[in-house]
């Protein structure tokens, strides 16, 4: 069994400089591939000139994650991918367990290891962090994160089980699924088609699973972010897009109703302490959601919804009503 850890790069010479050492260490058994995203900085000639055994795919654009992946993707045979990003260090035999398990399983589609913040290891990351999952209104949440929320990492989540969704951060994934489930939508651009590639993958029938027997650690905000309008523009216009796309039902409608509520909401409280441009960036999402609505309904037609797809009704009421902050209190 075969991997190739795939490292999407748009102007990243710093990050490749920072990162990419640890990945060439510590990934002998594996084929390290750069896919750019038509850098117009140096970094590409810096890995041809420092890691001969780094292959590199240039795309012609930047197309964003989705596209970006897709385009590299397509020109790499092997029978794992890992979509990594450019700032995450990995530790040693980080890749040992991930293959013992899809070894041991044909079922599982998807990876995804234990993400920790590379800024402050003994804490799980923000993108990610123990495994992902939904409510009920789509809303992602995290073992080990929840919004704002950090835990700090005392082995609560050394386990293997099966999630929801795995981190884009890092995303091992079976070539012949990915293939089967129609690649990453590249309407998304950014931020939340990994949520929306797992939730297919499920209605195929396969299995996302996370293990904490492999480690990596993730920077975070490299590319945009928390403070960037942008981040919170994708992050609530691909949520609308998740939605209407996946959730099985008539129920779609009632929640998307309920959504323009609650981003409302979101939208006054980023108002009220003075984050305009968020404020902005919240009613620009939604704009840019209605003017795609009817692409994205065509694309519910054409999949399978399946199931129930979330584990409890609200995150939000649980977090800011509740106060319930960690995973375990949900």
């Amino acid at each position: 069994m075969n991997i190739a850890v795939v490292i999407l790069n748009w102007n990243g010479r710093s990050l490749l400089e920072q990162f990419l050492p640890s990945v060439v260490e510590y990934s002998e058994e594996a084929v390290i591939y750069i896919a750019d995203n038509a850098s117009t900085d140096d970094s590409v000639g810096y890995v041809k000139d420092t890691f001969s055994q780094v292959r590199i795919i240039q795309n012609k654009s930047n197309g964003g994650y989705a596209k970006g992946y897709n385009d590299a993707l397509s020109q790499i045979n092997a029978d794992i991918y890992c979509l990594l990003n450019s700032d995450v260090e990995v530790t040693k035999d980080w890749l040992v367990p991930v293959r013992r398990i899809f070894q041991e399983s044909q079922n599982v589609a998807a990876i995804q290891p234990k993400i920790l913040d590379y800024k402050r290891k003994t804490h799980f990351e923000y993108a990610g962090a123990a495994g992902g999952f939904i409510d009920k209104f789509g809303y992602p949440y995290c073992r080990g994160r929840i919004f704002d929320t950090l835990e700090v990492d005392r082995g609560q989540y050394d386990d293997t089980v099966e999630i929801f969704w795995a981190s884009g951060a890092c995303l091992f994934i079976r070539k012949e699924v990915f293939d089967e489930v129609g690649k990453l939508d590249e309407d998304f651009f950014a931020h939340q088609e990994e949520i929306d590639l797992c939730w297919r993958i499920q209605n195929l029938g396969y299995k996302i699973m996370y293990t904490g027997a492999s480690t990596i650690y993730h920077l975070g905000g490299a590319t945009l972010n928390t403070m960037n309008p942008k981040k919170t523009f994708l992050n609530f216009r691909n949520n609308l897009f998740l939605l209407v796309k996946n959730v099985p039902g008539n129920n779609v409608w009632f929640l998307i109703l309920s959504r323009l509520v609650l981003d409302g909401l979101a939208a006054m409280k980023f108002l009220a302490s003075g984050k305009f441009s968020h404020f902005i960036a919240i009613l620009k999402a939604h704009f840019g959601f209605y003017l795609n609505f009817n692409h994205f309904v065509k694309k519910r037609k054409k999949l399978s919804q399946q199931g129930k797809y979330y584990s409890i009704f609200s995150v939000v009421w649980q977090y800011f009503i509740l106060k319930h902050k960690h995973f375990n209190q949900l």
